[in-house]
């Protein structure tokens, strides 16, 4: 009875002692792991600190970006020197509009200190003249004896009004070759009755060449050199030959086959390299060889030192045709009415790229023709054109036989008497 009563345990969820401690460690180990642990992107004291795969996607976009800096950089350049390109084309027109037309050669005689002024002598006169010097000349190229290009006027263009260029030491134009050059004519196509399918290969060989280059280059391929007009006579093979250069507005040189022909050994081959050199002086420029028959025959053996000649002066014209850049700015037009004479390396393409014939004008051409050439003209009621393009078998040129009358028509207009009339015709 004495003895301590011990009371009974309760039963119950016993708890471990040191749970919550351990518990309590791995929860601090892992907020510090968290911690060590930062994000891609993380900013920490303004630092930033990626991953490796988002530093080699920077690196990327810095590539790309150098890239497109450098394209940026040559598209500016490529703008710039279009401009310019375009700027040079402007003064060059300045230069053409201030140096005027026609232009004559000439030779320095005398040479004052201001180099303001000179005295001159053109090419096959002997006569003195005393003229201005245009700013726009070169003062370094001149000299006493140089070889200038002087603005002409007068009845025949043979008075010098001013000094308007300098050309090259090497050009000799002591011959009767080219002394005078002529500004874009004033004829265009508009003039031409007809010959459509004609116009429009010569705009597509000769215009387009002159005018938009770049063109050829973008495509990948070559400008056309020259073109040939064949046709019996007054087609109108030189009135197109003036029509474009206008439509140009580039410097028209005309020769004729003729005038390469010389009577001393090597003059010829001479005179067509001074044409040449010439236009590209001059250039844009159109060289125009009508009849180019009387040196680009066939070649055969031949004793005759007369033939020998002018093969050899044909021998430089193939060299000078694939000589000159196909992208310049000089254009050959050529004229004949015997094509069919002509020797075939001459015409070949690469040389010579489109063959144009002009064929003889029909009833509805005709009547164009005499539209343009009556335009400004008092028509009486009772001529009628239709009749005369359906019966008669002309050419163009002979359709402008309308102009031959006006003297008659003017002296009956007011009535002059006839012996008047008798004496004027």
């Amino acid at each position: 009875m004495g003895g301590q009563i011990s009371r009974p345990e309760k039963k119950g969820v016993v708890m471990p002692q040191h749970a919550p401690l351990k518990v309590a460690r791995k929860f601090q180990r892992g907020q510090e792991a968290a911690a060590n642990k930062l994000p891609t992107g993380y900013v920490m004291d303004d630092f930033l600190i990626p991953r490796k795969h988002c530093y080699l996607k920077l690196l990327r976009l810095n590539r790309v970006k150098d890239y497109l800096l450098m394209e940026k950089e040559f598209i500016q350049r490529q703008s710039k020197s279009g401009s310019i390109g375009e700027q040079q084309k402007k003064e060059r027109k300045i230069v053409n509009a201030l140096r005027g037309s026609p232009i004559a050669l000439a030779r320095i005689h005398e040479l004052f200190l201001d180099e303001k002024h000179a005295v001159v002598v053109i090419e096959g006169n002997k006569r003195e003249w005393y003229i201005p010097i245009l700013s726009i000349v070169d003062k370094d190229l001149i000299r006493i004896g140089a070889l200038v290009m002087v603005k002409a006027q007068g009845s025949l263009k043979n008075v010098p009004v001013a000094v308007v260029g300098v050309l090259h030491d090497s050009v000799d134009t002591s011959s009767s070759i080219i002394t005078k050059l002529e500004k874009p004519p004033k004829e265009s196509f508009d003039d031409i009755g007809g010959l459509e399918e004609q116009i429009q290969e010569i705009k597509e060989t000769v215009e387009l060449p002159l005018i938009h280059p770049e063109y050829y280059e973008d495509m990948g391929i070559t400008a056309p050199k020259g073109v040939i007009l064949f046709g019996e006579p007054g087609t109108g093979k030189t009135l197109l030959a003036k029509a474009v250069a206008h439509s140009t507005s580039a410097t028209f040189i005309r020769a004729t086959g003729a005038d390469l022909i010389q009577k001393n050994s090597g003059e010829g081959s001479k005179l067509v390299r001074e044409l040449f050199r010439l236009a590209k002086d001059s250039a844009p420029s159109i060289i125009f060889i009508d009849e180019i028959d009387a040196v680009g025959t066939k070649r055969y053996d031949t004793t005759c030192g007369g033939e020998r000649e002018v093969q050899r002066t044909m021998l430089e014209l193939l060299n000078q045709l694939d000589g000159f850049e196909s992208r310049g700015d000089v254009k050959v037009i050529m004229a004949t009415n015997r094509i069919d004479v002509l020797d075939p390396a001459l015409i070949r393409p690469g040389r010579i790229d489109r063959k144009i014939e002009l064929p003889k004008p029909d009833e509805k051409t005709k009547l164009k023709i005499f539209q343009i050439h009556t335009a400004g003209m008092k028509i009486a009621n009772d001529v009628k054109f239709e009749k005369y393009a359906s019966e008669l078998s002309f050419s163009g040129a002979d359709c402008k036989v309308c102009e031959t009358f006006l003297p008659t028509a003017l002296l009956y207009e007011y009535h002059f008497t006839p012996i008047l009339i008798y004496i004027y015709i």
